[in-house]
């Protein structure tokens, strides 16, 4: 099986307006990068050169590229570095980055088995044909990867870069 290797382009997100309204964006900037493809970069926007951030994110696997914009908002670009395992995915998965970002995203990092199994299959079941969510689980889920077929689901998913965390995202097929 082979998965090609361009990536899809990166998200932006803007932690300006959150800033200006005296919120605090490191919890949303976690979640944008939670939501982030395999491959995928991050491209975030601030007032600010955003130093302590990048510390946080190399940790996470990236690299990053400060760029001062106009009128002394910056753009950072956090590029996954490539130490990731390959993505792999189900035979009859299309492309996996021309899916549409995922309706659902679960965390089941603190769950044993076989509960994140039980809660992938029950929202797939809940989304309708075509969409897609997004589980993080604490182990590669061998046995979801048949249950998953066998429903006419499609997978695509792979380790993160430190390797203890599987990331999954599960396209809905049509339910006959």
């Amino acid at each position: 099986m082979t998965v090609e290797t361009h990536h899809p382009a990166p998200r932006e997100f803007d932690v300006r307006p959150i800033l200006r309204s005296g919120g605090e964006p490191f919890q949303a900037i976690m979640e944008a990068v939670n939501g982030l493809r395999p491959g995928q970069a991050l491209r975030l926007l601030a007032p600010f050169r955003p130093q302590p951030l990048f510390k946080v994110m190399e940790d996470r696997g990236f690299s990053h590229e400060a760029q001062e914009m106009q009128g002394g908002d910056w753009q950072v670009l956090f590029k996954p570095m490539t130490t990731g395992a390959p993505v792999e995915a189900s035979a009859d998965a299309d492309n996996p980055d021309s899916w549409p970002d995922p309706i659902e995203n679960l965390d089941l990092t603190e769950l044993d088995p076989p509960e994140p199994m039980v809660r992938i299959l029950a929202a797939a079941e809940r989304l309708q044909p075509g969409e897609v969510l997004f589980a993080l689980l604490s182990r590669e889920p061998i046995f979801l990867f048949p249950e998953l077929s066998k429903r006419g689901h499609q997978w695509a998913g792979n380790f993160d870069e430190t390797r203890t965390t599987f990331r999954i995202f599960v396209r809905v097929g049509n339910k006959d």
